[in-house]
């Protein structure tokens, strides 16, 4: 035997056994097999607590809303269907005492021209900031600043908006001036950070590819903002201010120095004060029971029948509201092809 066939005998000899040192495979596992049973078991309890906790939690939210709906209803639906619709079409002019007489006609009016007024005021204001805030003023140190003054406005108690408004009048036009402008421009300073804030999310939630497509193809950026941005955010953009109109339609401390308080009906936001729905419930209710002497007709707890029906009216105008904004922004959302 030659030395070379002895060196390779030997080397096989020495060479370990890759068959018998070898780990085994495990085996692979058959993704058609059925699952363990005691898993699904788990599963299937882990996932009924889960949806008993979340009904639960749902239930417990609904149960204030509910309740507040229901007493809202019951107290102030027999006065408003009663004399409905003399109750909405009346003033509380020459009315005193507990005569069964007055409405809220002048409430509502007071109040739609004041949250209009104070509506076209925020709305402009706030969606130009949120479009800077989007659109240009990314990483810059004034968009960092108008974020905190935001933030700091969004935490501002409504009387202090009150007397801001109150002051910057008194020193503009005279003191002690009390008009339907004067309470809207302290609502909007209650209503600006939210529309702000509403509509920087619903911005930031427009795809970036749609802006670069439109850069991309030649569209100045104004007009993509207008074009694109805008209408693509059109639904979110008007929720957001129904949901700031929601905000300030109920404050009551900021409009009873701003606006005041009249039992007859004021078209003019300029020029004399002005009633609205949520300080007239707060005038009734605050007047407490009529004592009743005479023969003559008187309903003790008028005041308060009043009050309850006008906070029924001030939830329908809210729901009716709402209602109107999601049409519009239903009709101005751009429209998707089949």
């Amino acid at each position: 035997m030659s030395s070379t066939s002895r060196a390779r005998s030997s080397s096989s000899a020495l060479a370990p056994s890759s068959s018998s040192d070898a780990r085994p495979e495990a085996p692979k596992k058959n993704p058609f097999a059925p699952e363990d049973p005691a898993l699904n078991r788990r599963r299937a309890i882990k996932d009924k607590i889960s949806t008993v906790v979340v009904s639960i939690c749902f239930v417990l939210a609904m149960i204030p809303l509910i309740s507040l709906l229901w007493i809202t209803i019951s107290r102030g639906g027999a006065r408003l269907l009663k004399d409905f619709p003399y109750f909405i079409a009346v003033s509380m002019k020459g009315v005193s005492g507990g005569m069964d007489a007055g409405g809220i006609y002048h409430a509502i009016i007071g109040t739609l021209i004041i949250t209009v007024l104070a509506t076209l005021i925020s709305a402009p204001i706030g969606l130009l900031t949120a479009v800077y805030l989007t659109e240009y003023g990314a990483g810059k140190k004034l968009s960092s600043a108008i974020m905190f003054f935001v933030d700091v406005m969004t935490g501002v108690p409504s009387i202090v908006a009150g007397l801001f408004a109150l002051s910057a009048f008194a020193l503009l036009v005279k003191p002690g001036y009390q008009a339907g402008i004067v309470g809207a421009v302290a609502l909007s300073v209650l209503m600006i950070p939210t529309v702000v804030r509403g509509c920087q999310e619903m911005l930031l939630l427009v795809p970036h590819e749609l802006r670069e497509a439109a850069l991309a193809l030649g569209v100045p950026k104004w007009k993509v903002i207008v074009k694109v941005v805008l209408r693509t955010a059109a639904g979110g953009i008007t929720t957001s201010i129904m949901l700031a109109i929601a905000r300030i339609i109920g404050e009551t401390a900021p409009l009873l120095f701003t606006a005041g308080l009249v039992n007859w009906i004021n078209f003019d936001p300029f020029k004399g004060q002005m009633t609205t729905l949520p300080v007239y419930a707060y005038r009734q209710y605050s007047q407490g029971l009529v004592p009743c002497k005479g023969t003559g007709v008187c309903v003790a707890d008028i005041n308060y029948q009043r009050a309850w029906a006008a906070a029924l009216a001030l939830i329908i105008l809210v729901m009716a509201m709402n209602i109107i904004a999601r049409v519009i922004a239903t009709a101005v959302a751009p429209k998707g092809r089949n």
